[in-house]
């Protein structure tokens, strides 16, 4: 499972990628994540709002911060 984590670098997608970060250690996946800070590349995705979650190539949510339990529902949901 690929994921990327959409933001410039602010608080909330800082706190998203470490929440991303614990999911997968919570749920024991096998997943590589990536972040994603250059502007242009967030509006490829037509992203308006960071932070944002990409699974797999597909913007699963984004503007919001939820919480490790809900990434962890997210996520084995995908796997």
């Amino acid at each position: 499972m690929k994921l990327k984590v959409l933001g410039t670098g602010c608080a909330n997608c800082q706190r998203l990628h470490q929440n991303v970060e614990v999911a997968i250690a919570t749920a024991g996946l096998d997943a590589t994540v990536e972040k994603i800070e250059a502007i242009t590349d967030i509006m490829a995705y037509g992203v308006m709002r960071t932070p944002a979650l990409v699974i797999d190539e597909q913007v699963v949510l984004s503007g919001r911060v939820p919480s490790p339990a809900e990434l962890v529902t997210l996520l084995q949901g995908r796997a």
